[in-house]
């Protein structure tokens, strides 16, 4: 079966929403003083950004005509994982760094509307992933900003 052939089934869909669930709890725990949670908040976000990656790949290995650029395109959520990583770190966890990652989670609907419309993704699949993109951007855009306000800069 053809990738643009399968959909996305209710447990995908289930397991995604549930997947929202650290996120909102780090960024109540921030917003409730407990400013350790924004560690949670960005290795959660990251290993997100990089778990997209894998599913592009995924995509890359079901498309034999497109499947080096695909899987070019596939890398890249991990590369800006790392350097908004490494950003996290040189910033001291900066308010900033977690609405960064927050702007790339949601900056990734690009990438999946271009698979859609070339085939690559099941259907259903951006009406799975715009809210869980959108979501957790904007959960961890809250996280950072919550974090800049408690320290008193960004």
């Amino acid at each position: 079966m053809a990738v643009a052939e399968a959909r996305v089934g209710g447990v995908a869909r289930l397991l995604g929403f549930a997947g929202l669930a650290p996120a909102v709890a780090a960024t109540i725990l921030i917003a409730l003083g407990e400013l350790d949670a924004a560690i949670v908040s960005v290795a959660y976000a990251l290993l997100i950004l990089s778990f997209l990656g894998g599913t592009w790949w995924g995509f890359a290995m079901h498309a034999p005509r497109h499947q080096a650029m695909l899987a070019i395109v596939a890398v890249i959520p991990s590369l800006v994982a790392m350097a908004l990583g490494a950003g996290v770190l040189m910033t001291q966890g900066s308010g900033w760094s977690l609405v960064a990652i927050g702007v790339a989670l949601i900056l990734t609907l690009a990438v999946d509307r271009w698979l859609v419309a070339r085939g690559f993704a099941p259907a259903g699949w951006m009406a799975l992933r715009i809210p869980l993109s959108l979501g957790l951007g904007a959960v961890t855009i809250v996280a950072g900003a919550l974090i800049g306000q408690a320290i008193g800069h960004p």
